[in-house]
């Protein structure tokens, strides 16, 4: 049985500037970071790996690799966003904190069950930070399930071709 995330892990252009960001502006504690100098083939590289822990014990981790090529873009948030779980008040202490700071600040957005903004972090991924609002949840797991299935299944009738 699957107990719970343990990491979500991204790749990442400079670990300091993403520690700037995550650490500094997100209040994420790097928890980990280490060298990878061998793959498990053998392989001779140099990886740092580093970890930055959530209040739930769960982590986002990045990896640095200098010496492999990858083409970062910014994503849009229908590709690929990260969301994070926040208070009320601490997601309006973000979102001034963000357009004091000079990061792409998006928001709020409310999509009835969670308010919602955005940022940009320094590789180009859209972190979504969402506050329960407490509406439009479902009363039982039951309820959810039923019901996530139903609209599933009339979208894959409907969907645009």
């Amino acid at each position: 049985m699957i107990k719970g995330l343990h990491h979500n892990a991204y790749r990442c252009r400079d670990s300091e500037e993403t520690r700037k960001f995550y650490e500094g502006f997100l209040g994420l504690p790097l928890a980990s970071a280490f060298e990878i100098k061998e793959t498990k083939s053998g392989r001779k590289t140099s990886v740092l790996h580093s970890f930055y822990q959530m209040d739930d014990g769960s982590f986002l981790a990045f990896f640095e690799a200098p010496d492999r090529p990858f083409e970062f873009k910014d994503q849009h948030d229908y590709d690929l966003h990260i969301a994070l779980e926040v208070d009320q008040d601490v997601l309006h202490e973000m979102f001034a904190k963000g357009k004091e700071a000079g990061i792409e600040t998006r928001g709020i957005s409310d999509h009835g069950f969670v308010h919602s903004i955005y940022f940009r972090d320094p590789n180009g991924y859209v972190i979504e930070l969402a506050a329960r609002t407490g509406k439009g949840e479902a009363k039982s797991l039951g309820e959810a399930v039923e019901a996530a299935h139903r609209t599933l299944e009339e979208w894959q009738h409907s969907k645009p071709q």
